[in-house]
């Protein structure tokens, strides 16, 4: 039999499955705003009591509000406690014989939950809901993202840490989970829903009245476990600065955070874009190198490898900053190493090194160890004049959430951090809270997304001149005062929102008005973002405001040292406003339990959905490493015991030994010939231009000569090659072209420099030579 941790973990001793039988989601969006409904069925199909336990993902931005459960028709509605009080409640109904019910979050990161039921009777079903509402992510296509997590991988422990719960999970192949997902969707924008696509099949849209501005979808029947759910909205218009006003409670104590009026306002920070970058920086960039990095991007056929689309992506980086900078790039497992002793200047030759490097990559360091690199870092000093960023790319199979959170909070005032979750089930507390406490931006990919325009995106943020002395000014009536919950922000990037709470004490006058202002500098100029609003509060139907204020200040308040005095407002928030925090969880007991149980129920744990190249080995040999894809393949449809794990992987200690075998491995996906993109990239110099050579003639599909070709013979080779390549990206890669922005800005500089007053005619006579439909009026500069 194998131990809890291999992948039958599922079934009881005697064969029986897990008391987990299906998951329904209701998922009501509004605008910007979600709110959701989980509910969770079980049946005991056992002979005797057992306590089901189900560890499962949640985003780090929601507001779980409420808990309550539905056993036999009754339904019991959850306290919210004070953790240490809700476990003596739990146990102390449990020890009883009670039916008890208890929802927390995990101590080692915020975006881990837990629900246990306890002391269900053989043969009895039951329902437990859990509610919360979160905050929308809107993507550079204008999308409205909303996503549902699914798959919660092993997260890697550093040693002598206490090992993460992830790890001590029964796990099983996505094939044989037997619970059922269940999802339905609404949509309310009072711009207009264009459509709404998903990385699942989802029923045709359904538009529920005849303007468009409600629509609903459902998961289609079928569904698999192998990745997240997510559910991309377009609106007719979503740039658009918007103030929502909610009235406060009167049912509560005076004093409390649900008595006041809560708002929400959205900015979108406007100021010129320019094609001026600065040119100064220090660009450190950390590349998850652990054994999960060599799982698919997603479960598509030969779809790439995160470590693949890592390294195509470090390569378009490198060739897109600018001249004048440093530079410099660490990989990280279970140790780490740095390409340079130090940050070095960007200049031909180191670039050329670095992409050397970064072309033999491997996701070969062994367990998710991010910690000690970025330790390292910040005990390196900076480059004088020339700002640090930090560029984060990893998987986020983390265990030691916390501290690497605490860590870079620490060291804060010395960089901005970007950071990129990579694949399904990556840790949304890590990725979210790095950025944020180090005032920089985050993404996730997963699906079919692609990491290159998402980097970029950041890249053209971090290049982005500072944005100074941002202030809020607020404009209220006599009477009216203001409590800003959330910090000013401490940057700003353009395009991006900027979303700020706070809440209105006083007597609120409809026929009133308010107004707000942002005003920040840029560029030695004063920009200034109003918003003016009628001081009439929004029926409190559902106090979502109020919610999204009380997560916002908890996770604020969590970032901050950990004393009694901000543990005492952290647990004084949650419990007014009904939002679970690290401090405290819901628990609900059937005081009306018809058949008490003697002694203690037997628990079983429902396995969470792991992906198959990230399902954990046995704690004797643990530590990750990039597996031969067939032993993941094996994993993810047998049971191995330690012996024939031992045989399939040589493993004689704590570090792994190849597999000698006189076969060719499988095909790994991902790793084909390049493409004809990548290739040209790659030839790039850090100046921005291209030299002649037989790998350039062979991308763009003409005779390597390029200078016979030239209009005029005393032109330098290499602005002739450049000009080239621009055409080709403009006529080829058109569609691509977020990717190749900011190095054709490099390109443009060049030849215009160097081509002066001709340029026009040699653009002509290279659209001629490659025979490209380009618009010649695309390079009129």
């Amino acid at each position: 039999m194998c131990e809890p941790r291999g992948c039958c973990g599922l079934l009881t001793p005697e064969k029986l499955p897990i008391p987990l039988q299906g998951i329904s989601v209701d998922i009501q969006v509004k605008g910007f705003v979600a709110d959701v409904a989980a509910t969770l069925k079980y049946k005991n199909k056992e002979e005797k009591a057992v306590e089901a336990i189900f560890v499962f993902p949640m985003d780090e931005d929601s507001a779980v509000y409420s808990f309550e459960a539905t056993v036999e028709g009754k339904t019991i509605v959850a306290d919210l406690q004070e953790k240490k009080q809700a476990h003596e409640t739990y146990n102390e109904a449990i020890s009883q014989g009670l039916q008890a019910f208890l929802l927390e979050e995990d101590e080692s990161s915020g975006d881990i939950f837990s629900c246990s039921v306890g002391n269900l009777l053989p043969g009895q079903e039951a329902e437990v809901t859990l509610s919360f509402v979160q905050e929308l992510q809107v993507e550079a296509d204008g999308a409205v993202r909303f996503v549902l997590p699914a798959v919660l991988n092993p997260r890697y422990t550093p040693k002598g840490q206490e090992e993460s719960v992830t790890m001590t999970l029964p796990t099983l192949p996505i094939s044989e989970i037997p619970y059922t997902l269940s999802l339905t969707a609404r949509f309310q924008s009072a711009y207009g829903i264009a459509k709404i696509e998903s990385s699942c099949d989802l029923t045709p849209l359904k538009y529920t009245n005849d303007d468009k501005t409600e629509a609903e979808v459902e998961l289609a029947e079928g569904h698999k476990f192998d990745r997240d759910v997510q559910l991309l909205a377009y609106y007719s218009e979503v740039n658009k600065p918007s103030v929502i006003l909610e009235e406060g409670t009167t049912d509560n104590e005076a004093g409390s955070f649900m008595d006041d009026a809560a708002v929400m306002l959205n900015f979108y920070p406007s100021f010129p874009e320019t094609q001026e970058q600065t040119l100064c920086g220090e660009f450190i960039f950390v590349v998850d190198r652990s054994g999960s990095m060599e799982c698919p991007m997603n479960s598509e056929p030969n779809a790439p490898l995160r470590i693949q689309s890592a390294k195509e992506t470090l390569v378009l980086l490198l060739k897109s900053l600018p001249l004048g900078c440093y530079f410099n790039i660490y990989g990280f497992g279970s140790n780490f190493e740095s390409y340079f002793p130090e940050s070095v200047e960007y200049t031909q030759q180191s670039l050329v090194d670095a992409v050397e490097k970064v072309n033999q990559m491997q996701a070969d360091l062994g367990g998710t160890e991010i910690l000690q690199p970025l330790k390292k870092i910040y005990e390196t000093a900076g480059i004088p004049e020339h700002p640090r960023q930090l560029f984060i790319f990893t998987d986020g199979e983390v265990g030691n959430t916390k501290e690497v959170i605490a860590e870079v909070q620490r060291n804060a005032h010395s960089h901005r951090c970007f950071t990129f979750g990579i694949g399904e089930g990556a840790s949304t507390a890590l990725i979210k809270r790095v950025s944020r406490a180090a005032s920089g931006t985050f993404d996730f990919i997963t699906g079919k997304d692609r990491l290159q325009p998402k980097v970029l995106k950041a890249l053209k943020c971090a290049l982005q001149a500072t944005v100074k002395d941002i202030a809020i000014d607020w404009t209220l009536p006599a009477g009216v005062k203001v409590n800003l919950i959330s910090q000013t922000p401490a940057a700003l990037f353009r395009g991006q929102r900027s979303i700020i709470y706070a809440t209105l004490k006083g007597e609120l006058n409809e026929e009133a008005e308010g107004e707000v202002s942002l005003q920040y500098k840029f560029k030695d100029e004063i920009f200034t973002n109003q918003l003016k609003f009628p001081l009439k509060a929004n029926a409190k139907e559902r106090p979502t405001i109020h919610r999204l204020a009380a997560k916002n200040l908890i996770s604020q308040l969590e970032s901050d040292s950990d004393t009694d005095e901000v543990n005492k407002r952290i647990l004084e928030t949650s419990l007014q406003s009904g939002v679970i925090s690290a401090l405290t969880a819901f628990v609900a007991v059937n005081k009306e339990t018809k058949t008490l149980v003697d002694g203690p129920p037997v628990q079983r744990y429902n396995p969470p959905v792991v992906l198959a190249c990230s399902m954990p080995m046995p704690p004797a040999h643990f530590r990750y490493y990039s597996a031969p894809r067939a032993l993941c393949d094996m994993m993810a449809t047998e049971c191995l015991d330690l012996a024939e794990l031992d045989d399939a992987t040589n493993i004689t200690g704590d570090q792994p030994v190849p597999i000698e075998d006189e076969e060719q491995p499988p095909a790994i996906p991902g790793k084909g010939e390049a493409s004809a993109l990548f290739r040209l990239i790659s030839l790039q110099n850090a100046d921005g231009s291209w030299n002649s050579s037989t790998e350039l003639a062979s991308i763009l599909g003409t005779s390597e000569d390029f200078k016979g070709s030239c209009p005029d013979a005393e032109m330098d080779p290499s602005v002739w090659a450049t000009i080239l390549a621009l055409i080709w990206l403009h006529s080829s890669c058109l569609e691509q072209g977020d990717e190749w922005e900011l190095l054709e800005m490099k390109a443009i500089a060049l030849v215009k420099n160097k081509a002066g007053s001709s340029l026009n005619k040699y653009i002509k006579a290279g659209i001629e030579l490659l025979k490209s439909s380009v618009d010649p009026a695309v390079f009129a500069f």
